[in-house]
């Protein structure tokens, strides 16, 4: 997407997600707690599936979107509100890098180690499991070796810093890569739309989803990071304020706040 699209998308969600933003109450506790429109029933999920833990991510009652220096986004108007999980001091957790480290974060909860396992760009896979047994990898021209030069530790700081590396060396190219392309009728909770790009990509992820009770028509919530790596927050829709904050599934293109995505760009851990 070029400079000028994206200035008229965020300059369309400007003057169109002022409305429901403003008519939104001034707190919901967590994602599952946003309220879907009438007529919609969130749909049923498994117990401790990825879509149960994305609905009880925590959301604070500050709406502003911070980046990851403490500084304020410049475009305020994106988001309906912000979940509550730290961004990081460093300018490593920006959009797919926000869906790796739910899904991570997910995996390590459950204590799935062995799940947890994501590529490099350039192809490599990099294990967690490997990692937490004291095996650091060496990047020397887009060449990866390993040397054991820690003791093993499973720890949530392990893994925090596992997730860092991550975030460094992967992104949409490589995310898209690994995830498995989706029809759009098959939509669930926990899918993502990826769009690599070089330089620029961009990647969303499905935290909810409802179905309408009569019809059986899916909508779905989305939440972002972006560049530079900031808050991820649950996104407004800029096409259809009635709805807002939930999405329809799109038959071509979805319209996001900040991005343009196609249906082809649906994907699935």
């Amino acid at each position: 997407m070029n400079l000028h699209k994206s200035i008229l998308i965020g300059l369309f969600c400007l003057l169109n997600c002022h409305e429901s933003l403003s008519q939104s109450p001034a707190y919901y506790k967590k994602v599952g707690d946003i309220p879907v429109p009438e007529g919609f029933v969130r749909q049923v999920q498994k117990k401790n599936s990825f879509c149960q833990f994305l609905r009880k991510q925590g959301l604070k009652r500050d709406k502003t979107v911070y980046l990851y220096n403490g500084r304020k986004k410049a475009n305020q108007s994106a988001q309906f509100a912000v979940l509550n999980i730290d961004v990081g001091k460093r300018n490593l957790q920006q959009c797919a890098d926000a869906i790796m480290r739910l899904r991570g974060e997910y995996l390590y909860q459950k204590k799935q180690y062995a799940k947890i396992r994501f590529h490099f760009t350039n192809g490599d896979l990099v294990p967690f499991v490997k990692y937490a047994r004291g095996y650091r990898p060496k990047i020397r021209k887009n060449r990866v070796t390993w040397r054991k030069t820690k003791r093993k530790s499973y720890s949530y700081t392990t893994f925090r810093r596992y997730m860092e590396l991550i975030f460094t060396y992967a992104g949409t190219s490589s995310l898209r890569k690994e995830l498995k392309p989706i029809a759009s009728g098959e939509i669930q909770c926990g899918d993502s739309f990826v769009q690599a790009g070089y330089p620029y990509g961009h990647a969303v992820l499905l935290v909810d989803l409802a179905v309408h009770k009569q019809t059986g028509k899916k909508i779905f919530l989305l939440a972002q990071s972006y560049m530079p790596a900031q808050d991820i927050h649950v996104l407004q829709n800029p096409q259809n304020a009635d709805i807002s904050p939930w999405y329809e599934v799109p038959q071509k293109k979805l319209l996001t706040p900040e991005w343009e995505f196609i249906r082809q760009d649906l994907r699935r851990f």
